[in-house]
């Protein structure tokens, strides 16, 4: 079986799906790796690097498309420099592997099914203890954590820890993380680290202990949450009227952070929204706000995606793409999701498909020249 690894063509996308290490453990499987020339440069990898491990190089990304049994890619197909379709070069009966965004990009399903190409979107990874070692998005979350944190940091015109100087003593930053999901667990871990004092917001109750264990204070506002949390884990929209109160709520907490880092997403709709911009004129001139929900309209009304703004002295952080900003360490990570996958759907090294395997069904999009994925098959149904 061949497994190929396109270039990314994606702007700004720096990471590779699979890095050299890989190989190794698809060689015991007799899998071959083929990898368009150029691909791991961004993150650190060099042709070099991959035929040292075994793996074959391709110039022609048409051909390595048409040539392989499993395509891997971090970010959707797109369209090629000859303004063909990445989609359209591939074998009927081939299969796909990626962040595939399919509640965001329905055409992508559309022509998947229509090529007859079995796609497998990281995104619906089941959240499933079987598949912790495959779940992409979370590893992904954690890397924008602690990226995050960072750009918090840089961006602030004051120091992070306590400092005792004979200069008298700095106080240490005061840092607010609203979301306890995985990127918001790490930004509260990364934060601790570098001497902050944090806080944290979750409409999930149960989230509490994991806050505290982090040496984080947990925010309990005067609300009435309900079932915050859906059955993987994730939580769940609230209504018009919980948003206002909670928005209320923490614009007083805001008032006295130096960073505030928001990861308040809803898979498949767009980011509550849970910072108003007079909640932006409240807070202290220099203060920071990393907003993590940016791709999705941003938790925070005054985000513009993929842009660094200043807003009445308050600087919002809106990157899109965290991850891509630590391309090596995501790489290594997202292939170690892809190989163990890999592994579950080829264990002897030929492609073996259980649909009724709740992780091989769970991450399926497309199969047989069918959307499998009810949501996406929906939205595609709908949007054409």
């Amino acid at each position: 079986m061949i497994v190929g690894v396109p270039k990314e063509t994606t702007t700004g996308e720096r990471r590779v799906a699979l890095v050299p290490d890989a190989m190794k453990q698809l060689s015991e499987l007799g899998i071959q790796l083929v990898v368009q020339t150029g691909a791991g440069r961004e993150a650190g990898f060099s042709d070099t690097d991959y035929e040292a491990a075994g793996a074959k190089l391709e110039a022609d990304p048409k051909a390595l498309l048409n040539r392989a049994d499993v395509v891997v890619k971090v970010q959707p197909p797109c369209i090629m420099d000859d303004g063909s379709h990445e989609i359209d070069a591939l074998r009927a009966g081939a299969a796909f592997i990626g962040f595939l965004k399919p509640l965001d990009l329905p055409d992508i399903a559309r022509r998947f099914a229509s090529q007859k190409v079995t796609a497998f979107s990281m995104e619906l990874m089941p959240r499933i203890s079987r598949a912790q070692s495959m779940d992409a998005l979370s590893a992904m979350s954690t890397i924008a954590g602690y990226r995050a944190v960072l750009l918090g940091a840089a961006a602030l015109p004051k120091i992070f820890p306590m400092l005792v100087t004979a200069a008298g003593t700095i106080s240490p930053a005061r840092v607010l993380v609203i979301g306890a999901g995985v990127a918001g667990l790490q930004a509260i871990a990364t934060s601790r680290r570098l001497g902050a004092v944090v806080e944290a917001y979750d409409t999930r109750p149960a989230v509490k202990e994991q806050v505290e264990s982090l040496g984080a204070r947990f925010v309990e506002l005067d609300l009435e949450v309900g079932d915050a949390q859906d059955a993987g884990g994730y939580a769940k929209a609230q209504s018009e009227d919980f948003y206002q109160q909670q928005q209320e709520q923490l614009a007083k907490r805001m008032a006295g952070s130096d960073v505030v880092i928001t990861t308040a997403l809803v898979p498949g709709q767009p980011a509550p929204l849970l910072i108003t911009e007079a909640a932006v004129t409240g807070m202290k001139s220099g203060s920071v706000i990393v907003d993590l929900a940016a791709e999705r309209g941003g938790n925070c009304a005054c985000t513009v995606p993929d842009h660094d703004v200043v807003v009445h002295g308050v600087t919002i952080i809106g990157r899109t793409n965290l991850p891509s900003e630590i391309p090596a360490n995501a790489s290594q990570m997202y292939t170690k999701n892809v190989v163990t996958f890999l592994k579950h759907l080829a264990p002897e090294g030929e492609l073996v498909l259980d649909l009724e395997d709740e992780i091989t069904r769970g991450a399926m999009l497309t199969h047989a020249g069918e959307i499998t994925n009810e949501a996406a098959r929906a939205l595609a149904e709908g949007d054409s």
